[in-house]
């Protein structure tokens, strides 16, 4: 190194490993807030319009769709708010939601297609696509957060996470 060139701190080094919120991760914040927040409302309006009392198969589904859209929305005003490097515990929320989501909307539908006689296979094999990508997000960004932790300890000395 010459001595024009400035050296970085391991302050400014960990805000290079994982910056605040960049654009693309702010789209993405405003993108899960809307689309929660759009999708509790049509499932509201949906379950509230439909025409007398509903099994309770089909109001336990609307509360789960109501709730997985509400998690969405939270997550994405939850990952607005932030101002400090995340280190990725944003991708391992937003995979823990997508792998509840994806078990429990599987198993809703598994039982819809047992009562009914019906498609039981078709609705266990989307359904377990879904559950394996959601696992596997949720392993890569676990890696990814452990990566980014780890050489945040290296840079600052310490054992804070």
């Amino acid at each position: 190194m010459t001595e024009e060139e400035p050296r970085l701190t391991a302050q400014e080094m960990i805000e290079q490993l994982e910056g605040s919120l960049s654009r693309w991760r702010r789209v993405r914040a405003v993108a899960a807030l809307l689309a929660g927040l759009t999708g509790a409302v049509f499932v509201a309006a949906l379950w509230w319009s439909e025409p007398g009392p509903l099994p309770g198969r089909t109001q336990l589904a609307f509360g789960l769709f109501g709730v997985f859209c509400l998690a969405w929305a939270g997550y994405g005003g939850w990952l607005l708010t932030r101002r400090v490097p995340l280190f990725a515990t944003d991708r391992v929320i937003a995979a823990w939601i997508a792998l509840v989501a994806s078990v429990a909307t599987t198993a809703v539908v598994a039982t819809v297609a047992v009562q009914r006689g019906t498609g039981l296979v078709l609705a266990l094999v989307v359904g377990g696509l879904f559950v394996v990508a959601s696992v596997a997000l949720a392993v890569r960004a676990h890696a990814r957060r452990t990566a980014l932790l780890r050489r945040k300890r290296e840079l600052t000395g310490g054992d804070e996470a």
